[in-house]
């Protein structure tokens, strides 16, 4: 069983910058994949980025590269997402998310490849 919390959302102009956290617990998180992804009202959840428990293996969208930074801090159990030159279409609920390692890309990004989520976090990018 693994057990995650977001934290770190809230309203930003655009432009601006903000990081998210993901606090982990549980018995294997080293066997895990950690993922972001995101759900505007309406739209489906899209992948944002994952990495690795040992943090080598990052993956990215392609539309968010350069912008957004998944990192770990194993001492802490936490995952972050870095966030930067937000827009408005960046608006959405954020969730963390803990999974298998995946090989194909395809999977990498599929929500229901992953296991377990966290409750999700707000950011609201305003014009």
């Amino acid at each position: 069983q693994v057990q995650l919390v977001e934290s770190g959302g809230g309203l930003v102009q655009a432009g601006g910058s903000l990081r998210l956290s993901c606090a982990a617990s549980g018995r294997t998180l080293s066997s895990y994949v950690i993922g972001w992804f995101r759900q505007a009202p309406g739209e489906r959840r899209e992948f944002v980025a994952s990495i690795s428990w040992g943090g080598r293996n990052t993956h990215y969208a392609d539309s968010l590269k350069g912008r957004f930074t998944i990192s770990r801090d194993n001492a802490d159990n936490t995952v972050y997402l870095q966030m930067n030159s937000l827009k408005p279409e960046d608006t959405a609920v954020y969730y963390c998310a803990a999974g298998p390692t995946l090989a194909y890309r395809s999977q990498k990004e599929d929500p229901l490849k992953y296991d377990y989520w966290g409750q999700g976090t707000q950011v609201t990018v305003s014009s």
